[in-house]
């Protein structure tokens, strides 16, 4: 005789309220149910809907908005008419008004020179990235919502303007899992010594369960508050009350066994536990070569800290995480830059872009020398992406307003064309040329899913009986850019 109850059976033949319940709970929604180790385990791997072309994402947001007018998109006609007021032709079809109207346009003193045989155009403020323009494909015809910093960003990560949808990187945490069982899926890097503007809301896992958050590793050698152990409690110590509560917990599933959360929590602690020495090592950047410390630029103090940040992400992709969110911060020693939004350019543009560009340049050229001398840039796609951009009309005299009507963005890695350029902004920058080539954040998000082997349209979570997706009700995978 069974102890078998009518419960279980149901459970186990996927049959009933409680199967359809559990089909959000994995990728692809449809008439799927959970398969008992995602129950026990919600972070263990899954299989994507295709074959993927890239393993991780390295997404690197330039926190306030660069001008991209002033590093990737030159304009002649805009240098032409510099001082003149922008010609009507060129401000049809704009109907948000940014905070500081409409200036002169404004052109900046920068040298410009194509580079690779892609022939790319780059200013002088990025002499390090330019080295690698064949790697990289351009999106020249960015657009988005919004004209504010943080419900631009929150749309940015998330593809909402307002906080409760989860990030990208919840996402694919969501639906992939975790491929080193030590370490968090998702991570988020910051440099400087304050959190990002609108903080965690943007590396948020919304209605997805908690688990699939994005982790904040902190500047520093203690990454994750409260991780370490007490010093007045040893690893034996806490290695018997770990045994104790998963003996208690293990009683507890065995008296419920439809308790996912016991499961989870379960999981949880040992996680945390395994995390106390995995996390440090992998942001322990001193077995580090002293070549690469220095292509990084770590021994300089404007790029310490953020050569440090990406030094760390490449570390991390090479152990298995699946993304990894790099917030710009302020350069050490540069008092100039103030506030959350670094890239804020409304005034005094040159010396702005002049310290924010030194601060990430080494960096990121470092970034993809080094993912390609590893063999890792092939399955890692970097993403260099922001709010919005910068206007080609000025603003108090020499600086640039926001600009969600055109802009540049660009990605670096496997599946895509490398040294290939898609879309263009018009003769002055301001807004996109070609609207049929505009790319709005749900397709940047569908195209990223689409190469780590995600169907946009199939990635959905059942939320208060509504299927949710991760570009809501929107998105297209950008095909020509795609190898």
């Amino acid at each position: 005789m069974t102890n078998n109850t009518r419960r279980d059976f149901l459970l186990k033949s996927g049959l009933g309220l409680s199967g359809a319940a559990l089909a959000g709970l994995t990728p692809g929604l449809g008439l799927n149910v959970a398969t008992a180790a995602e129950l026990a385990d919600p972070l263990a791997p899954k299989a994507p809907h295709h074959a993927a072309k890239i393993k991780s994402v390295i997404w690197l947001h330039q926190n306030g908005a660069p001008s991209t007018l002033d590093l990737y998109d030159y304009k002649p006609e805009l240098i032409r008419l510099a001082g003149q007021d922008v010609p009507a032709s060129f401000l049809k079809g704009i109907k948000t008004s940014t905070q500081g109207g409409v200036g002169k346009l404004y052109a900046s003193n920068r040298t410009w020179k194509q580079h690779g045989e892609s022939g790319a155009w780059f200013s002088d403020l990025v002499p390090n990235i330019a080295k690698h323009a064949d790697k990289m494909t351009f999106i020249k015809s960015s657009v988005t919502v919004g004209a504010t910093h943080d419900i631009s960003i929150l749309k940015l990560n998330t593809g909402d303007l307002s906080p409760g949808r989860p990030a990208l990187g919840s996402w694919i945490s969501y639906a992939l899992g975790s491929a080193n069982p030590d370490l968090p899926p998702y991570v988020v890097l910051y440099s400087g010594d304050r959190e990002p503007s609108a903080g965690g809301v943007n590396w948020a896992s919304g209605f997805l369960p908690a688990v699939y958050q994005g982790t904040a590793f902190r500047p520093g050698n203690s990454p994750i508050l409260y991780l370490d152990r007490p010093d007045v409690r040893t690893a034996n110590q806490q290695r018997s009350s770990l045994d104790l509560l998963k003996k208690l917990n293990g009683l507890g599933a065995e008296k419920f066994p439809n308790d996912t959360e016991l499961k989870a929590r379960l999981r949880s602690y040992e996680l945390a536990d395994r995390m106390q020495v995995a996390a440090p090592e992998a942001v322990d950047l001193s077995k580090e070569s002293e070549t690469t410390r220095a292509a990084y630029g770590l021994n300089e103090e404007i790029t310490s800290g953020y050569g440090t940040t990406l030094l760390r992400a490449r570390r991390l992709v090479e152990r298995g995480v699946r993304f990894v969110h790099v917030v710009t911060g302020v350069p050490s020693g540069q008092t100039e830059v103030t506030g959350q939004n670094v890239w804020d350019a409304h005034d005094n543009l040159e010396k702005n872009h002049g310290i924010m560009a030194k601060a990430v340049d080494k960096p990121i050229g470092a970034l993809l020398e080094d993912l390609k001398q590893r063999g890792l840039l092939d399955t890692t796609l970097v993403v260099w992406t922001s709010e919005f951009a910068r206007t080609s009309y000025g603003q108090s005299g020499n600086g640039r307003d926001h600009n969600p009507w055109g802009y540049t963005q660009w990605m670096a890695g496997g599946g895509l064309k490398a040294g290939f350029t898609y879309g263009e902004t018009d003769a002055i920058g301001l807004q996109v040329a070609d609207k049929e080539k505009a790319v709005d954040t749900y397709d940047l998000h569908a195209t990223i899913l689409q190469l780590m082997g995600l169907d946009h349209l199939k990635t959905t979570f059942l939320n208060n009986g509504r299927s949710e997706r991760p570009t809501v009700v929107y998105g297209k995978v950008i095909t020509d850019i795609l190898a």
